[in-house]
């Protein structure tokens, strides 16, 4: 398949491009500037010149590909409006085709799972920084009635290749020689590798039916205190952690706080029947004792 796939070059976009290229498929991606489409050439994807905003150019890339896979976030105050926008886009070129769309959501969504291990019926609580991406899951998922093959996948806090949310503890712990935790840091984590979340997406883009929701979560959950010990380690601040209250974790992080401090154990069992998807990669503790994260350390 030709993919159009958004923010090819970001974090889980970049570990998405590898996949489909290792299966066979070809990759399209969007270039705001001639810099990015030097960027997507040097891994072997083509550029289209576009931006996720531009809805002209984004509906003709949607209409040209075979299937779209949609990572990118703008990470801003305008995040949840032109995400908005780039889904309405993106349906309205795939309508009455029967192609594939894969939306990116995330277990923030979900709130506090209060010790279960949740599942994608888990009525929805949606931490504050994504209490707008529910109602884009519904539109997303709505489309299978006018014959788009959409789907959503739910990702875990997603690690690995020295990146996502660990990344910003250890170099958070750098800063002040310390890990920071949220409260007392009992609070469970559910994790995903970037590589094992990739092939989920390609998985899920060659196989799942219309309408589908899967949850990419390896299994894996850990208290944020154990985790924090680990990334400490890994950053070379021995065993130091520090406890934040929320109201202070807020003055540092904003509404990402509230996230951080979430109690969350989902079950990413759905895909592995669905779709026959075995994550493989290492755990987020073998990443931190002798990986990526131990890596980057030692080239900070």
């Amino acid at each position: 398949m030709n993919v159009l796939l958004t923010s090819a070059t970001g974090y889980i976009g970049s570990a998405v491009a590898k996949a489909l290229q290792t299966t066979g498929h070809q990759v399209i991606g969007i270039a705001r500037s001639e810099a990015s489409a030097q960027r997507l050439v040097a891994s072997g994807i083509q550029p289209y010149r576009g931006d996720l905003t531009d809805a002209a150019s984004l509906r003709q890339a949607a209409q040209m590909a075979d299937a779209v896979i949609h990572t990118a976030a703008t990470n801003d105050a305008n995040m949840a409006s032109v995400d908005r926008c780039a889904v309405e886009t993106i349906l309205a070129a795939l309508e009455g085709t029967e192609k594939p769309f894969v939306y990116t959501s995330g277990i923030w969504v979900m709130g506090d799972t209060v010790g279960q291990v949740a599942d994608e019926t888990f009525p929805l609580n949606p931490s504050p920084i994504v209490a707008w991406r529910p109602a884009i899951e519904d539109l997303v998922l709505a489309a299978a009635q006018q014959d788009v093959r959409s789907l959503v996948i739910r990702p875990a806090l997603v690690y690995g290749q020295g990146g996502g949310l660990v990344a910003m503890l250890m170099q958070a712990g750098r800063d002040r020689n310390s890990v920071p935790v949220v409260g007392d840091g009992l609070n469970a984590w559910s994790l995903i590798h970037v590589e094992d979340l990739a092939n989920l997406y390609v998985k899920a883009m060659e196989q799942a039916p219309a309408g589908t929701l899967l949850i990419g979560a390896s299994g894996e959950y850990l208290p944020l205190q154990t985790l924090a010990l680990a990334v400490a380690q890994a950053a070379g601040v021995g065993d130091r952690l520090h406890s934040l209250t929320l109201e202070e974790a807020r003055e540092t992080w904003g509404l990402l706080a509230d996230a951080i401090a979430l109690d969350q154990k989902v079950s990413g069992e759905r895909a592995r029947q669905l779709l026959n998807w075995v994550p493989s990669a290492p755990s987020v503790l073998e990443e931190l004792s002798n990986g990526s994260y131990r890596q980057s350390a030692i080239a900070a």
